[in-house]
């Protein structure tokens, strides 16, 4: 059945009591696909029958349906014609993991990133009032996704106008990690509540808010009773905002969803439907561990639901570190934004509960908060990943930078991170931290420097300490090299390949094999004065970055270099563009950041 599903006109053309049979096609095709390929599991198998519903009763594309975070979204992209493609998810040429509105007309708005989901819908909503057409707009949310501040932000735009946003709130009880905050809480009273709509009290009030189209709304009413236990509870927040409540709703009963968005087309006003799914969904190993198999890696065997073995990891280690630090110091505190497992601190939440804050998916907050831990004496240390601390740029600017407070910000899966694509490499952190004064950057190409740089910002003076490093692990062990930069002394001393970080250990495997210097830097802010006084007597010097081009390090050491005197030639290899999904090799390869690709810079630029 899903094979023949070209276009969200097929989902509409099947009978009710195909749906079931639709769905679990749809799961193992989920299933089977994920595993070969690796990707976001959990999250899919849960919004499964709420994305069919969706496509049932609203007109993609000129209804719009904008996913939040994109976490979700296999359903809908085997919905809307890309079924003979799927098998290409998340590899290079193939389709992305995420929406993308150059990929189908249907991907309303690009995802990535998460609560921007609202704020986009309600500007969706506003154009078409603005051209007269009576297009719905449909914002999907998490419950972990509607902790951020930009969440709250849209719905309190949206909320005092007459716009036809429909907000579906997806309140699984996760959103990586287990939900946490004040949100959390009051959804779990609305999933508890014990009453159910009163027919009585409350249809007068409906009746008199929507004309009376189609199946008379009574009846709606009537089936939405056997679903919903609380269709207007008026004691909550969305309502307070003005949206009108209809939940909660078992988000996997199709009926009872077609019904809500039957309901919530009819009020022509802001609404927010509160549905309930279970995280993993038709899957076991899924459903007993959703914060497992939110995303996954290629090779998962099905049967067993175990993947590949996975060696130790740059997030592993950090957390192990910081658990030693702060046996021996108990100023010492770990900050993290719903990524507790993903940043390495499961442990020290543990260990350090008293100690431990996870923020929620909340950036901003958590870089502002450990800045008031510090200045209330002690050592914040935030576990951040580099594609989403670009969210927090203002508060370390004005909240850490200006006040000159002792931050230590851990940048996870700094530089390229493989089948995740665009929103998520770490390619911008160099460029928008440089220009920060009084701040120290790390960047260490193994676990040795890792724990070096984490123990001396702990231990350092009141500034921001910067430590990146990649996702996965170590490029090359701990060799004995220098704190600060190591270097390989070739026979040709008259030419030097560059880099910092992990393709700052391939530059040195590099140089050693053609035989000329190579250096690799571990602090790359400030650049150390011994490095600039060996770089500046060679002729030719190529340097290699595993980031932006425009103001990233590169350009910094080049300038510093000339600063001093430095009369030789400079070539520059970094990333200038977006950077599309695909494994992590294969795309450092196309940068010419691999070591074959550098090799050959190298020997083109000599012969050249």
């Amino acid at each position: 059945m899903l094979e023949k599903i070209n276009s969200p006109d097929d989902v509409k053309k099947l009978h009710e009591s195909e749906l079931d049979g639709l769905c679990a096609e749809i799961r193992e095709k989920l299933i089977k696909t994920v595993s070969q390929n690796g990707g976001h599991l959990a999250s899919n198998l849960g919004t499964v029958e709420l994305t069919v519903a969706l496509h049932r009763k609203f007109n993609s594309p000129r209804d719009s349906i904008v996913f939040d975070v994109g976490h979700q979204c296999y359903t809908h992209k085997l919905l809307t014609g890309r079924y003979d493609e799927f098998d290409t998810l998340r590899k290079f040429g193939g389709l992305s993991g995420f929406l993308r509105p150059n990929e189908s007309e249907h991907d309303a708005f690009v995802s990535g990133h998460s609560s921007t989901s609202i704020s986009s819908a309600f500007g969706i909503a506003q154009s078409n009032a603005i051209s007269g057409n009576e297009n719905y707009t449909v914002a999907v949310i998490g419950d972990g996704a509607m902790t951020g501040g930009l969440a709250f932000e849209g719905l309190n735009n949206a909320g005092k106008t007459k716009s036809r946003l429909i907000v579906v709130l997806n309140d699984n009880k996760m959103s990586i990690s287990k939900n946490v905050g004040a949100l959390s809480r009051h959804l779990a009273v609305l999933r508890s509540h014990p009453s159910y709509f009163n027919l009585k009290t409350k249809v007068e009030k409906i009746l008199g808010a929507v004309p009376i189209v189609g199946r008379p709304i009574t009846e709606i009413i009537r089936r939405l009773k056997k679903g919903i236990k609380n269709l207007f509870y008026n004691s909550t927040i969305f309502e307070d905002m003005g949206f009108y409540y209809i939940g909660p709703v078992d988000g996997h009963d199709i009926s009872t969803l077609e019904d809500c968005f039957e309901l919530a087309k009819l009020l022509k006003r802001p609404a927010l439907i509160h549905i309930c799914t279970v995280k993993g969904r038709g899957y076991s190993f899924a459903e007993k561990s959703p914060g497992s198999y939110h995303g996954v890696s290629s090779g998962l065997d099905i049967n067993t639901g175990e993947g590949q073995p996975s060696g130790e990891s740059f997030s592993g280690r950090f957390g192990k570190k910081l658990c030693g630090l702060a046996r021996e110091n108990g100023s010492i505190c770990a900050v993290t934004a719903a990524m507790c497992d993903g940043t390495g601190l499961s442990e020290f939440s543990k260990s350090f509960p008293e100690r431990f804050f996870d923020v929620g998916i909340a950036e901003q907050h958590a870089l502002t908060f450990a800045s008031g831990l510090a200045k209330g004496g002690k050592i914040p240390v935030v576990a951040i990943y580099s594609a989403f601390l670009q969210r927090g740029y203002d508060q370390l600017v004005h909240d850490i930078a200006v006040q000159g407070l002792k931050v230590v910000l851990c940048v996870d899966r700094a530089g390229i991170v493989g089948e995740d694509g665009e929103m998520h490499h770490g390619l911008f952190d160099v460029s928008f931290l440089y220009s920060l004064p009084n701040t120290v950057i790390y960047s260490p190409k193994n676990f040795a420097e890792l724990e070096d740089d984490l123990e001396r910002a702990v231990r350092g003076q009141n500034k921001l300490y910067v430590i990146r490093y990649p996702r996965g692990g170590e490029a090359s062990a701990a060799d004995g090299s220098a704190v600060d930069f190591d270097c390989f002394e070739g026979k040709d001393k008259k030419t030097a390949v560059v880099s910092f970080g992990r393709v700052g250990a391939t530059v040195l495997e590099a140089a050693k094999e053609l035989e000329i210097c190579g250096v690799c830097f571990n602090m790359i802010k400030p650049v150390p004065h011994e490095a600039i006084e060996r770089l500046k007597k060679i002729d030719k010097i190529f340097l290699f970055e595993e980031g932006m081009r425009c103001g990233g390090f590169s350009e910094h050491l080049a300038s510093v270099l000339a600063e001093s005197g430095f009369k030789g030639k400079i070539s520059i290899t970094a990333v200038s563009g977006f950077v599309p999904h695909g494994s992590t090799g294969e795309l450092l390869g196309r940068l010419c950041l691999d070591k074959d690709g550098i090799k050959k810079t190298v020997m083109d630029g000599i012969n050249g």
